[in-house]
């Protein structure tokens, strides 16, 4: 016995002694909640050996030299490094980031990622920039971002979106990682969003089918819950606010100024293995424009639970209920009364969004990380006697992630999604389609670059028609196509790389394709507005494109203040754009004629809108943006800056198409903009704050030129939107609109503000006949405790 004691003891001092290396272990924690990290990235400084945490949060770190300095870093937290001068057990708490700029980010690769690491541009909104705003909705949030345009419900990046009637979205809304598109409209319903429940927003800019699919053909707005915290928080905030006068009284049509109000609150805790939230919102608006005043209510929240005996699962459940009963204002009076609509063309709607979202992670014992998230998702239309009137829409979305870091600095991401839609409906009939995809995605570290490739399969069906997703390969013999195979599966791809050229600048490119599949809505609408028709057209083809871009990030440092400066050029291509266009749509079986008695041949029963693949387009452009947040000596200063210049012009030659625009002398896509310009600045000193905002965009030089012109085919006259030729004319320079704020703490638990937007009171548009609020005037109580 005594004799192997002596051998295994010889042995192991002849191991040390040939092998130069020996273990440093330990495990990585919040510095607060006390919760293991699992995935934190520790490595020996200066070029030594590097491995990630385990599912336990612990790692082994193989040393050869001593003393050594053992750094533990992971997006999000402030990073730590320990000096050990032998092997040994080491523990590290890791406290997250609250002096910098949240600069962590989840949408660019499904995981957390530092902002100047991933290779495609984003931009981040903070809750606070929400709250000192005084904003009601999503749709005025991302229209403060850097290259981001908000029209009439319709979000464009980078031009990718005109105007689209309220059909269709070429930039996807995810909440909660996974999309929350109507399945009926194939909108984001900006209004139902609960932001105060939401830890911040990412605006991730170019095509991003490759990891959410259909409808990231232009970009992605992705939002996320709060984490409660053990010490548990709560938040409310309440708000009341006039309309001032229009600058032309011809537009004033009240005896007393309208009002809005709104209140949300939000609660959250967190104990030792589950944890809450609960939040609620009310908005109440009298309307600057007749009729279209507008209530809502919301009532929102989450739990999860952590079993005692697998730290490694954690289940969940979010959910969000939203009643709204609101006046819909689509055409006005005439230009001298564009606060007024025209005769019977108020649409009156009640409705119900209910989201239902369980989920469940897990670690397994090989580090894998398994994510399964699924959502129930009803959106409803109706009016004052039935809220199903027009539409009910029912989506059931399930979503499988795996994630493995196969080892120190190369993480794969791979899973499929299955969504399933059915809409019942008088406006666009019943119908049920189907969406299934499988998407993988292979990040890598080399030191200073990044790489990552990316593919997703599509298949999509609605009714008893073709697959959209088809692809076809044509048989050939001596050149002649004898016959085609058609592949139910349409692939897409990506890639990107990013470069550390020093530790505070960076370079990137990227370039992704995208797809988007039509909805409901543009494929079966069959309604009227005030005379106006849309015709259906189950023949729409899926939107398809691509983009590319190249960028340099800096970050600058002074004390506790940071700032990234970014400066990028894009390129994005798209083909089958799908475009409401204004014709004469009778069948081939009915002759027209001029004559009103003539029910079915009559020619003003055919004329109308329909959605069309008629746009081919290319748009080229840079983009500049400057965001902070720090302090510089006593004062805190934040800041969100940004000008993008855009040329954005049709690849249509078709000169019956060309004849739409209402400038035929140029190609510039419709409903766009060559710039457009964001600041919003905030200074904080001491229990003062004072901020302001400015919006630019310079003339949208092209529209539909149907709404400048008389469309009666016939000797009479009619207008869809009377003045509009005369109003463009005259108001033929852009808009430019400013808000300012400033608030005062009263204690370490209130806040009040106050808050002008539109400040010099333009009157300006952001479609067609759709006039933007004058100036209001806004006051605000925030309370947190």
């Amino acid at each position: 016995m005594r004799f192997s004691f002596r051998f295994l003891l010889l042995f192991s001092l002849c191991f040390n002694f040939f092998n130069p290396y020996s273990q440093v272990s330990g495990v990585v924690k919040d510095g607060n909640s006390r919760e293991l990290l699992v995935g934190a990235r520790v490595e020996v400084m200066g070029g030594g050996t590097r491995t990630a945490c385990d599912v336990n949060g612990e790692f082994t770190l193989s040393v050869s030299e001593y003393p050594a300095w053992i750094k533990c870093s992971i997006a999000g937290y402030m990073p730590d490094s320990i000096q050990v001068k032998k092997a040994q057990v080491i523990s590290f708490e890791l406290f997250e980031q609250v002096l910098e700029m949240r600069a962590v980010v989840v949408s660019a690769g499904r995981r957390n990622q530092n902002v100047e690491d991933v290779s495609v541009s984003m931009e981040i909104i903070t809750p606070e920039l929400i709250n000192n705003k005084g904003y009601s909705n999503l749709e005025q949030v991302v229209d403060q971002s850097p290259g981001v345009y908000a029209m009439d419900g319709q979000v464009s990046i980078r031009g990718g979106g005109g105007f689209a009637y309220g059909a269709g979205s070429r930039v996807l809304l995810l909440w909660n990682g996974i999309p929350l598109m109507s399945p009926d409209v194939g909108d984001a319903k900006w209004n139902a969003i609960p932001m105060e429940q939401a830890s911040q927003i990412e605006i991730m800019k170019g095509a991003s089918s490759v990891l959410y699919g259909s409808g990231a053909l232009n970009g992605v707005i992705a939002l996320s819950e709060k984490e409660p915290g053990p010490k548990g928080t709560f938040k409310a905030k309440i708000q009341s606010g006039i309309y001032d006068n229009p600058r032309r009284s011809s537009m004033r049509w009240w005896d007393k100024n309208p009002t809005f109000h709104l209140a949300d609150l939000y609660y959250g805790k967190s104990k030792k293995n589950s944890g809450f939230t609960i939040g609620a919102n009310a908005y109440i608006d009298s309307g600057f424009r007749k009729e279209e005043n507008e209530e809502r209510y919301r009532l929102n929240g989450s739990f999860y639970f952590k079993p005692e005996k697998n730290k490694n699962l954690k289940a969940g459940l979010s959910y969000n209920l939203q009643y709204q009963d609101m006046g819909v204002f689509v055409l006005w009076k005439n230009d001298s009364m564009g606060l007024e609509p025209q005769d019977n063309t108020i649409d009156r709607q009640k409705s119900i969004r209910v989201s239902v979202d369980p989920y469940l992670k897990l670690y397994d014992k090989f580090k894998n990380k398994h994510y399964f998230r699924s959502r129930y998702y009803l959106v409803t239309t109706g009016n004052t006697k039935n809220i199903y009137a027009s539409s009910l829409a029912e989506m059931y979305y399930f979503d499988y992630q795996f994630q493995r870091n196969i080892s120190a600095g190369n993480t794969l991401t791979a899973g499929f999604s299955n969504t399933n839609n059915r809409v019942v409906s008088g406006v666009f009939g019943d119908h049920l389609s189907e969406n299934a995809a499988a998407y993988a995605q292979l990040e890598s570290k080399f030191r200073k670059m990044d790489l990552s490739l990316g593919m997703r399969l599509e298949c999509y069906k609605i009714d008893t028609l073709d697959f959209d997703s088809n692809i076809y390969f044509n048989y050939l013999n001596k050149d002649e196509v004898l016959d085609s195979l058609a592949v139910p599966i349409y692939p897409v791809f990506r890639a990107g790389w990013h470069y550390e050229l020093a530790p505070s600048s960076h370079i990137r490119a990227s370039i992704g394709q995208g797809i988007r599949f039509p909805s409901v809505a543009e494929r079966f609408v069959s309604t009227s507005v005030g005379g106006l028709i849309i015709f259906n057209n189950p023949d729409l083809k899926p939107e398809k494109g691509w983009a590319a871009e190249i960028g340099y990030k800096q970050i600058l440092k002074m004390g506790d203040w940071k700032g990234y400066f970014d400066v990028s050029g894009f390129l994005n291509q798209y083909s089958n754009m799908v475009e409401f266009t204004f014709g004469i749509y009778n069948p081939d079986t009915i002759a027209l004629s001029t004559d009103p008695n003539d029910d079915l041949g009559y020619i003003l029963n055919w004329v109308g809108f329909q959605a069309q693949n008629a746009e081919r387009a290319r748009i080229a452009g840079l983009e500049f943006s400057f965001n902070s947040m720090g302090k510089i000596g006593d004062v805190e200063l934040t800041s969100l800056l940004g000008y993008t210049y855009m040329d954005p012009v049709s690849l249509n030659q078709d000169s019956i198409y060309r004849q739409t625009f209402s400038d035929t002398s140029v190609n510039l896509l419709k409903y766009r903009f060559r710039h457009l310009a964001k600041v919003d600045i905030q200074a904080t000193y001491k229990k003062f704050f004072v901020g302001f905002s400015c919006r630019y965009n310079s003339y949208m030089q092209n529209i539909d030129a149907v709404f400048e012109e008389d469309v009666d085919p016939t000797d009479a006259e009619l207008y869809i939107l009377p003045g509009l030729a005369d109003y463009r004319a005259k108001f033929n320079k852009g808009s430019f609109v400013v808000d300012t704020r400033m608030g005062y703490k009263i204690n370490d638990s209130m806040k009040i503000n106050f808050i002008a937007n539109n400040l010099l009171n333009a009157e300006y548009v952001t479609r067609p006949g759709d006039i933007q609020p004058p100036r209001s005037f806004v006051l605000q109580l925030q309370f947190q405790f």
